[in-house]
Formats: C-alpha cells, structure tokens, sequence
C-alpha cells in the first residue's frame, strides 16, 4: 500500500514547482501554480483542456520557459531548467500521448538515442542490446532490444518509451493521457507497470480526463481552472463530486444535459439493411428516427466504427443498403452521404478530421464555402468571418479568434470546431464516433447539450462511445455490436432499461439476446 503522504510529514518531496506562470502573447496560460511530487506517489493532473496541465508539464519538461517570480525544486535544491536536455539531466522524462519514437530503429537504438554507446569510433548496437535487456525483461515486455519499432503495437511503443526513462535514471516521469489508443487489456498491463514503478519510488505525474483511472491510480490529484491552481484532494478525499466542482465549479447533477422524457421517436430519419464489408462488418440492420439518439456499444473490435465508415461511404461495402428519408442512397464515397444528409465526426480528429495547419475559421468553412462563393468560384470572405463567428459563439469554442490554427486548441475546442463545421452541412443524420475522446469534462457536458439541442430539432444522432457512462447519459434507445453483429437492444421500446451492466453483458455475450430485424 502506499504511504499516506497527507499524514507523513518526514518525507522530503521530489519536485516542488512554486508560484509558476507563463504568459505567452495575449495569453496568460499559467497564474501562480504550484505542485508538489513525493517519490514513490502517482500525483494526478486534471482540469478542463486549456486549464494548464500542458504548459505546466512542458516548463517542467524545459520546452517552455516559466516566467520570472517563480522556482522549481528538485530534491529541496532551486534548478534551472532552460531546456529538454537539463530537464532530463535532472532525472524527468515525460511520455506524450503521441509517442516521440523512430519506428524505422530498433528497440535499443530507441532507448539509448542521443546517449549511444561507441566502440572505436562506430556505434556499439551490441552493447546498447546488452544494456537495455534486463529492463525490458523487468518491464515483461515480450520482444527483444533488436525489435523494430514499426513491428510494435501501440502498447508495446509507450513501453519503449518507459523502459527509456527507466534506463536514463529518471526519477519524476510524467505520463501524458497514456490510455487514450489502449485496449481495456493493455491498459490493466500499464496500471500494473505503473504500480510496480510506484512501488520502485518512481514519482509519477498522471495526466488524464478519466474518473475511473484517477481512481484506481491515484495517491493525490491536483486541479487546475482557468490557468490558476485550485487545490489537491488526497486518495481519501477523492469523489466525481469534489473533482468536477474544483474543475468546472458545477455539480455532478448537471452534468448530462439530456432531457428525460417518454420515448417518443419521430417518423424513420435513416435505415440500415444488412449491412456487411465481408470481413468485419455482418449483416447490420437498424432504424434511426428523427430526434433521437442512438448508442452503439461493445468492446474495441466489437465493429462499431468498421459499421460507422459503412454507412458514410468511407470504406467499401460488401453489401447491404442506406435509405434517408424514403429514398435509397447509392453509397460509393462520403460526398454520397454528404448530399443524402448524413455526416460523420471521425473518431481520429487529428488524422483523419482536421486541417491542421489551417484556421479555425477555414476548417469551419470548408464544407460550406462553394455554396456562397460569388460568380467565378470568388470566396466570400465575409460569409465565411460571420459563419466562424457564429459557431465559435454557438459551440463556446475557446478561442482567440477564428484565425489562430486550428492545430493550436486544446482537445475540447478541437473537437467544437470539427463538430460545428458538419453542423454547417445541415445534416439529417449526424453520427459521432467516440465524440469526447480526450476531452475534458467541461467540454464533454458542452458537447452533450449540443447532441440534445440537435435531437430536439429533429436530427437523428448515433453516438458510438467506449465510456458506458456516456452512452448511458446521452442515449434513448442502445444498439450492442459484437464481433462484427448487432446482438442486442436496449432502452427504447425494448422495455430493457440502459445499464452499464447490460450492456457489458450483451457485448461478452453474458446474457445472449435476439436482436428483432428491422422492419
């Protein structure tokens, strides 16, 4: 068990960082912060995306430089660190959540890059192998110090990535959203490496929007609002309650806009016949009506987002059909979808959703901007200024203005800006693959009253989720895929009530269930 450190007043703290600020142009991103990191304790991080938690661990990770006023101690002794190399020098290693590794070298060039080891003037690999070996072996990993890195999994990769702070004597590691690409099972894999590194008196910093890990991990947890310190709760103290309240300054109960009324689903918005890609995907029916909004649950690999990419025409159908509004719609590519009414916000925003190095305002438009463009394909500037301002009101997206790149927002405001241009589209059917993924809570709630703002005004809305909680708050009606088929309703007309343990029981196959075909 670990030490309880609200009460163990003997123990000198690893990090102190006291009275931080940064102010970067028009912004001030950090207002007097402090942390304090014990070895041998996981300090959770949270707050809203834009609170700080990132400039904050980047000033301790020396790619930002803190302003003036205040002092970062390591050990009980004032350090400066003007960069990533002194940063690491003093023993802190941070693990983003997109993986700064060379997937074209091997394990042990990965770990000892920029510390090779040489033998009469040529790279020693067979040493740098020797001497990553007992970790990897210590870490279980099951591949070896020659593995390419491109062989690995996603998994594999973030454990490269702590064998290298490992090997490089770090004392303070910062774990940045390390679930975010993670199966269930490999993520119970990570909380036991990040157990037995805590046993080790590793101190760890724990960024993650996830109530259930900070749970489950955490010793202590900070909050931040607003660029300002808000306090820290130990274990003990620690509830959804006391969290949210520090972090957006609102209770739990508000949290869920979704109105509760009599399922009361309008005329047929979207239906799916049979829908398959011949691998994945077999044999989906189901009905979607105006104002309503359908979950779609199960495991990871279940089929949810294969099914999604079926019926926006993204991938290559094997079979089956899409009727909108009465009429069939010939599925060959997304514009199909598009024309018919259906939209999708992919659950790869950064790589598949987004332009990254474009505006909030250009990637607000880019879907809208031909249908007001003057004779000869001219844009209109000024239709496409008042259109970004209106979402950026509409949607609460945090921003400076709209012309600030897009690739520049946190999280929650990246998420607003993709989601406000397919609104633009005026969709009948607006399908939302894992919508407030690595997202903040205050974001979250933002983004569910936009989803029952949208059902009220008729739009059918499919909300694909990992997070049972949320499939639960925002759903009427709850479809249940299993590898690769639809085994179960809930909710709706069903009369079997929306429950977390339903539906893991329908996607494990549990509690076995007859789904009626669709009419």
């Amino acid at each position: 068990m670990p030490t309880d450190l609200a009460t163990d007043h003997t123990r000198r703290p690893v990090l102190e960082m006291r009275g931080i600020s940064k102010t970067f142009p028009g912004v001030r991103a950090l207002r007097d912060v402090s942390l304090t990191l014990y070895p041998g304790e996981v300090h959770s991080l949270m707050g809203e995306n834009g609170a700080g938690k990132s400039t904050l661990m980047k000033i301790l990770s020396g790619a930002y430089t803190a302003d003036e006023g205040g002092e970062i101690r390591i050990d009980g002794q004032p350090v400066v660190i003007d960069g990533p190399l002194s940063s690491k020098a003093l023993g802190v290693a941070v693990i983003y959540q997109e993986l700064t590794l060379c997937a074209s070298l091997t394990v042990a060039e990965n770990i000892y890059l920029g510390r090779e080891l040489r033998s009469g003037g040529r790279i020693d690999r067979h040493g740098m192998e020797a001497g990553c070996a007992g970790i990897l072996e210590r870490l279980g990993a099951s591949f070896g110090p020659r593995t390419l890195v491109s062989d690995l999994s996603i998994a594999e990769r973030q454990l490269v990535e702590i064998a290298r702070a490992i090997h490089a004597d770090a004392r303070i590691l910062v774990m940045d959203e390390p679930t975010t690409p993670l199966s269930s099972r490999e993520t119970d894999r990570l909380f036991e490496l990040i157990r037995q590194l805590r046993a080790d008196g590793l101190a760890i910093v724990y960024v993650s929007h996830r109530m259930a890990e900070i749970y489950e991990l955490s010793d202590r947890v900070s909050v931040l609002r607003d660029g300002s310190y808000v306090g820290t709760l130990d274990r003990d103290a620690l509830s959804a309650e006391a969290l949210v309240q520090m972090m957006v300054g609102r209770d739990l109960s508000g949290f869920y806009k979704k109105d509760h009324k009599p399922y009361e689903p309008g005329a047929v918005v979207m239906a799916v016949r049979d829908m398959n890609d011949g691998r994945r995907v077999r044999g989906c029916s189901f009905d979607l009506h105006a104002g309503e909004v359908l979950g779609i649950a199960g495991l990871v690999g279940a089929g949810r987002t294969e099914l999604a990419r079926l019926i926006f025409g993204a991938d290559e159908r094997a079979g089956g059909e899409l009727v909108v509004d009465g009429a069939p719609v010939r599925l060959k590519t997304p514009l199909d979808a598009i024309r018919a009414g259906v939209v999708y916000l992919t659950e790869d925003r950064k790589g598949r959703g987004l332009f990254l190095d474009m505006s909030v305002r250009d990637n607000i438009n880019v879907c809208a901007c031909s249908d007001d463009a003057r004779t000869g394909g001219v844009l209109n500037l000024a239709k496409a200024r008042d259109r970004a301002a209106a979402a950026i009101r509409d949607l609460a997206i945090r921003v400076p203005n709209s012309r600030v790149n897009v690739g520049a927002l946190s999280g929650g405001n990246q998420q607003k800006v993709l989601l406000s241009r397919l609104l633009e589209i005026k969709p009948r059917v607006l399908i939302l693959d894992e919508p407030t993924r690595g997202v903040d809570i205050g974001a979250k709630a933002e983004i569910y009253r936009i989803i029952n703002d949208l059902a009220n005004r008729g739009v059918g809305v499919i909300v694909i989720s990992s997070e049972l909680p949320e499939v639960v708050g925002t759903a009427d009606r709850v479809l249940v895929m299993r590898e690769g088929e639809l085994v179960g309703e809930l909710g709706g007309y069903s009369g079997a009530p929306i429950t977390q343990e339903a539906i893991i029981e329908l996607a494990t196959g549990a509690n076995p269930q007859t789904l009626p075909r669709a009419a």
